[in-house]
C-alpha cells in the first residue's frame, strides 16, 4: 500500500517515528515530495535557532532510507485540480503522481473525502490509520512504539508511559490499543 504523507504528519517528532518506523518494517510505502519536505523543514524553523537545521537533516535521512518514496506532481495535475485550501492542491497532485492509495493527514477539512475519491486516493488520520494496521500487525507496531518511547525517554530524561506519549503525538487510540497489551 502507498500512502503519501502531508508534512503536517511529518512534523511532529513521535508521530513521525511511529510512522516511519512502521513503514521501514514493511507495513506501508511511504510518499512525498520536495514541496512537503520542504513545508516539514519551515515548520521545524519557527521553533528557534537550529531546529531548520536538525529538521534538514532528519530530512536527508528519509530521503536517504527512502529514495523512491519522493514524488513530483504533474503540472495538469495541479492545474485541474481543486480544494478549500488551494496551498493543498500540491499535495493531492502528489498523491496522485505517486498513485498512493492512502493520503495521510490531519487537516482533514482541507481534503473532503468525496474529492479524493474521484481521483482514487483515500484520506486517513494517523491514529485511525496506525490503529488500523496494529489490529493486523499488533507486535510489529508494539516493537515500534517502544523503540519510539525508548528515544522519548532518553531525549526527555522522563519516563513516559505508553499511552501518554501517543495521546501527546495525537495518537490516542493507538495508545489505548497498545497499553492493552502491556
Amino acid at each position: 500500500m502507498k500512502v503519501l504523507l502531508d508534512a503536517c504528519v511529518l512534523y511532529p517528532t513521535v508521530m513521525r517515528e511511529m510512522l516511519l518506523g512502521v513503514a521501514a518494517e514493511g507495513l506501508f510505502e511511504p510518499l512525498w515530495s520536495p514541496r512537503i519536505l520542504e513545508e516539514w523543514a519551515r515548520a521545524a524553523a519557527k521553533l528557534g535557532p537550529g531546529q531548520e537545521a536538525l529538521a534538514r537533516g532528519e530530512i536527508a535521512a528519509v530521503e536517504a532510507r527512502w529514495p523512491a518514496a519522493s514524488v513530483r506532481p504533474r503540472a495538469g495535475d495541479e492545474a485541474r485540480l481543486w480544494l478549500p485550501d488551494p496551498s493543498d492542491v500540491h499535495v493531492l497532485a502528489a498523491a496522485i503522481a505517486g498513485s498512493a492509495d492512502v493520503l495521510l493527514t490531519l487537516n482533514t477539512s482541507d481534503f473532503p473525502r468525496h474529492m479524493l475519491t474521484e481521483e482514487g486516493v483515500k484520506r486517513e488520520v494517523p491514529d485511525l490509520f496506525l490503529r488500523e494496521i496494529f489490529s493486523r500487525h499488533p507486535e510489529t507496531v508494539t516493537k515500534v512504539a517502544r523503540a519510539v518511547q525508548a528515544e522519548a525517554e532518553r531525549l526527555s530524561g522522563e519516563a513516559w508511559p505508553i499511552r501518554r506519549l501517543m495521546k501527546k503525538a495525537r495518537l490516542p487510540r493507538l495508545g489505548k490499543a497498545l497499553e492493552s497489551l502491556s
